[in-house]
C-alpha cells in the first residue's frame, strides 16, 4: 500500500488529507495558516509539518512511508516564493515526490470540470477560470494591500472601522462593537488595534463569524457590509466571465474558502449576484475539498514516478 498527502494553505488554516492507493482516506487534519506571504516561511511549513504529523498519527504509518505529496497554497504565484516554498517541501519529504500549486489552481483542480471558474472567499479573495479548451485566467488574490476584496480581512477591517468611527462620534459602543471585542477577548479598541499592527490576520479575519451571526439575525449594518461583500466577489468572476467569453454558456461556478457556508444572508446575496451576472451557470460549493483534490493529484504523481 502507497500513501500521499494532500494540503490545503491559506492565510487562517492548513486542511491535510491522508490518501492510500486504493483513494481511501486514512486521516483528515487541520492546522495553522499556511500562506508563506502573510505568516512567513517558517510558519507556513512549520504549519505543514504539523498537519502531516498529525496525519500519519492518525493513519498509524509512519512518515517515510508516504510516497507523494500535493500541496496547494495561497501565496505561492511568484516565482521566489513558489521556489523557497517548494524546497521546503523536499526537505520536509526527502523521499517522496512533490508538486507545489496555488490554491486557486488547486481549486480549480477540484471542479473536475471545464469550463469553470471557482471563487475562493477566505482570509483573502480571488477567482480563477478555465474554458472548454483549457484556456485559463485569473483575478484577485494580490494581498490586503492591493485586493481581497470582500474577503474576511476586508469586511473585519470595514466592521472595526465602523465601530470604531461610531465610538468616536456618540461616545458609545454598538452593539456589534462590544461583540466584537468579546469575541476577540480583547479590553479595549486600543489593545486591538496595537495587536492588528503586528499581526492584521490574527485581528480582522477572525471579526468575520461576529458579522454574519449579527447579519443574520437581521442587523442592518452587518447585512450592508456582507451585501457589499458578496458584490465585490462577484465582481472577481464577473471579470473572468467577460476574460474567457462564457456570458452565454453554461458552465460551473464553485465556492470555496472560510465564508463560504457561515451566514444566510452571505451565502443567499452572493449566490442571486452571480445567478445575475452568469444566468447560465451552475453555482455551487466544490464537488470535492480541495485538500482531498490535492491527496488525487498526488496519486497521480506517484503513479508517474513509480512508471517512469
Amino acid at each position: 500500500m502507497r500513501y500521499v498527502l494532500g494540503f490545503d494553505g491559506g492565510g487562517t488554516k492548513t486542511e491535510c488529507v491522508l490518501m492510500d492507493s486504493a483513494r481511501q482516506i486514512r486521516a483528515t487534519t487541520r492546522s495553522g495558516p499556511s500562506n508563506p506571504l502573510r505568516v512567513g516561511f517558517d510558519a507556513a511549513s512549520s504549519a505543514i509539518a504539523q498537519a502531516a504529523q498529525f496525519a500519519t498519527r492518525e493513519a498509524n504509518i509512519e512518515p517515510s512511508q508516504i510516497n507523494a505529496v500535493c500541496a496547494g497554497l495561497a501565496g505561492v504565484g511568484s516565482h521566489n516564493a513558489h521556489e523557497e516554498m517548494e524546497r521546503l517541501l523536499t526537505g520536509m519529504f526527502p523521499k517522496a515526490a512533490v508538486r507545489l500549486i496555488t490554491d486557486l489552481e488547486l481549486s480549480l483542480e477540484a471542479t473536475g470540470q471545464r469550463p469553470a471558474i471557482v471563487l475562493v472567499a477566505g482570509t483573502g479573495s480571488a477567482a480563477m477560470g478555465r474554458d472548454a479548451d483549457g484556456h485559463t485566467a485569473r483575478a484577485g488574490g494580490h494581498g490586503p494591500l492591493l485586493s481581497d476584496q470582500g474577503s474576511a480581512y476586508d469586511v473585519g477591517r470595514q466592521a472595526v472601522a465602523a465601530a470604531v468611527r461610531s465610538r468616536d462620534r456618540t461616545g458609545l459602543e454598538t452593539p456589534m462593537g462590544t461583540k466584537i471585542l468579546q469575541h476577540l477577548k480583547f479590553s479595549s479598541w486600543t489593545e486591538l488595534r496595537d495587536r492588528a499592527r503586528t499581526a492584521a490576520d490574527e485581528v480582522f479575519p477572525r471579526v468575520f463569524p461576529v458579522v454574519a451571526a449579527a447579519a443574520d439575525a437581521g442587523d442592518n449594518s452587518a447585512q450592508s457590509l456582507l451585501h457589499n461583500a458578496a458584490h465585490e466577489i462577484a465582481i472577481l468572476a464577473d471579470s473572468l466571465v467577460e476574460r474567457l467569453h462564457l456570458r452565454d454558456t453554461a458552465f460551473f461556478l464553485g465556492k470555496t474558502g472560510g465564508l463560504i457556508g457561515v451566514s444566510r444572508f452571505f451565502d443567499t446575496e452572493l449566490d442571486a449576484q452571480l445567478k445575475q451576472l452568469a444566468p447560465l451557470a451552475n453555482v455551487g460549493p466544490l464537488p470535492v475539498a480541495p485538500a482531498e483534490a490535492a491527496a488525487c493529484v498526488a496519486l497521480e504523481l506517484n503513479a508517474t514516478r513509480s512508471s517512469s
